[in-house]
């Protein structure tokens, strides 16, 4: 039993960073209700549910049927957390908006997640990852010097100014609840988050320890100690020897020898330095470097693949990664010692049934319409 057993939440279906947050939520021992609309493409007879949707037991509802919001009415009145991704206004205009849920149910925490928030000029606009991150500095960042912003995937946006934040609000709004007796709006919005996630990059940037250009600095591949490197067989070494006594061993290893080369923190060393690391790591395939230093504190690593990353040791041994047949899921984070989490994904783990799930919460299935 998971550390948020007991706990109960309505999920109003979405893709992305919506699923993400309901699946941590999941993992933690939450028992989560998927509210989805009839004839949703995971429902279909057969049909593969993604992993972040997976092992959710799912309400089915038209939100414009009187008779099926009274389902879901009864459902929020007895949950502690209703989670909703919607643009703003979308579940006010279905009678589910806060003011309406938290008149019927006092201790609920209501969790909004949007791109741009609840409010502001482009509160009501439609966007993805790619557009959060690009207004906070954040794709700014990320890419090599002189040339274009490379998307980090939806890892920024999507998941990490998203689905953590809004995750991080509803644990601090059902703690505080413990004080107060009280539930509240989470207003996540993953543009906030995103710039939040910048907040090492914008300290550095007001000390003078960062520069307003990506690829030049210590952390954006202008260090030629923090890069990626390739091999004699076309495949990647990740080199992140920030500290002087790892940068060491690392020299050691390629066989250079330090009064021999620039400084390591001078700039205008970098471009020698990097063009002496790329031609000795090229000399061996990218196995043969990730042996060589597999036993020192050089923060050396093999860049693997998705298919790759399953089957190391490290990832294997801790179940960070977990491959069953031919699907490859990730476990459960973070560990706890009496209270231990458990995936909500892995293949042919039966999905609970909803009506018996509904009976846990103690809900009629089969209320009667407000109006009637």
């Amino acid at each position: 039993m998971g550390p948020l057993s007991g706990i109960r939440v309505v999920e109003f279906a979405g893709i992305g960073p919506g699923p993400m947050a309901a699946m941590l939520l999941a993992d933690l021992g939450a028992s989560v209700i998927r509210v989805d609309r009839p004839g949703s493409p995971i429902l279909a007879p057969g049909a593969q549910r993604p992993q972040m949707s997976a092992g959710r037991p799912v309400l089915e509802a038209n939100l414009k049927s009187e008779k099926d919001l009274a389902r879901v009415r009864a459902v929020v009145a007895a949950a502690d957390v209703l989670l909703e991704g919607f643009r703003p206004g979308v579940m006010e205009r279905l009678g589910l908006g806060p003011d309406e849920c938290l008149a019927a149910n006092p201790r609920l925490v209501y969790a909004r997640m949007t791109g741009w928030g609840q409010d502001g000029p482009l509160a009501r606009r439609a966007g993805h990852d790619m557009n959060y991150i690009s207004l906070t500095g954040a794709l700014h960042s990320v890419g090599r010097r002189g040339q274009a912003p490379v998307p980090p995937v939806n890892l920024v946006g999507d998941f990490g100014g998203g689905s953590m934040f809004v995750v991080t609000g509803i644990l601090a709004a059902l703690l505080e609840r413990e004080r107060s007796g009280k539930g509240q709006v989470v207003d996540a919005a993953m543009v906030d988050g995103s710039a939040v996630l910048m907040s090492m990059m914008y300290e550095d940037l007001a000390q003078g320890l960062w520069r307003d250009e990506r690829g030049v600095n210590y952390l954006d591949t202008g260090a030629p100690f923090y890069d990626v490197y390739e091999c004699a067989d076309h495949r990647y070494l990740a080199v992140a020897c920030l500290e002087p006594q790892f940068y060491a061993v690392f020299l050691d290893k390629l066989g250079l020898d330090p009064a021999e080369l620039p400084h390591q923190w001078d700039p205008s060393g970098w471009p020698v330095l990097r063009e002496r690391f790329a031609d000795v790591l090229r000399t061996r395939t990218r196995d043969e470097w990730a042996e060589v230093f597999a036993d020192t504190d050089a923060c050396v690593s093999p860049v693997l693949s998705m298919t790759e990353a399953a089957d190391h040791p490290h990832i294997k041994a801790r179940g960070s990664l977990v491959r069953d047949g031919d699907v490859i899921y990730p476990g459960p984070a973070p560990r706890f010692s009496r209270t231990p989490a458990r995936s909500t994904r892995a293949p042919h783990t039966p999905t609970p049934d909803v009506a018996q799930v509904l009976a846990e919460w103690g809900v009629d299935d089969n209320p009667e319409p407000e109006d009637s």
